[in-house]
């Protein structure tokens, strides 16, 4: 099935399930509008190096079309890759931008993994969305440098962070079980020497 760059509204608002893909390729070609694109990038950082983990998210925004990530970690590193649509009139249609952005798992400085549970009826606990967060030793680029705000106050410094969520309507039990995962190996490898 292939799809028209550009967010003509061709593309069904829920995705193909990568989670029972445990393989990079597999699921990218499952999952992406664009795994090619994805996958050559990422290959060209990774160059053979095993991949211990990875996420994927796509969701399509009614005003930039299709926006897609992969989140690749290799033991050293976390390598994201991101694609999203051009808006109608700012370029040719189907332009989209591909970026790349290689973080050293040495600047994770903490993990975080929020569980939204509920109870069946029968009283057992039931994961029904997770929140994943990565906060990094590097300064968010958004956050005013320098300077006073209107009142006097120094403008808040904030830690770049990389935040990642799945529920039961984005996602379903097997995205949100694979985050969990990805959360638990990138937590078991913060602190540790590096592969």
């Amino acid at each position: 099935m292939s799809h028209s760059l550009g967010g003509g509204g061709d593309l069904p608002a829920v995705f193909p399930d990568w989670s029972p893909y445990h393989d990079l390729d597999s699921a990218a070609r499952a999952y992406l509008r664009d795994p090619d694109v994805a996958l050559e990038s990422l290959g060209g950082v990774l160059r053979g190096a095993d991949v211990l983990c990875f996420t994927l998210e796509r969701f399509v925004n009614e005003v930039n079309g299709v926006w897609q990530e992969v989140v690749v970690c290799d033991g050293n590193r976390l390598i994201l890759w991101h694609g999203e649509d051009i808006p109608l009139g700012e370029g040719p249609p189907g332009s989209m931008t591909s970026s790349l952005r290689v973080v050293p798992l040495s600047t994770v400085t903490e993990v975080g993994c929020r569980r939204q549970l509920t109870r069946t009826p029968n009283g057992q606990a039931q994961v029904g969305s997770v929140d994943v967060y990565l906060l990094l030793s590097t300064m968010d680029e958004a956050a005013p440098s320098g300077g006073t705000l209107e009142d006097g106050e120094r403008p808040p410094v904030r830690h770049d962070a990389l935040r990642f969520g799945k529920t039961m309507d984005d996602g379903g039990a097997g995205q949100i079980a694979r985050l969990e995962e990805f959360a638990r190996v990138i937590a078991s490898l913060v602190g540790r020497p590096t592969l």
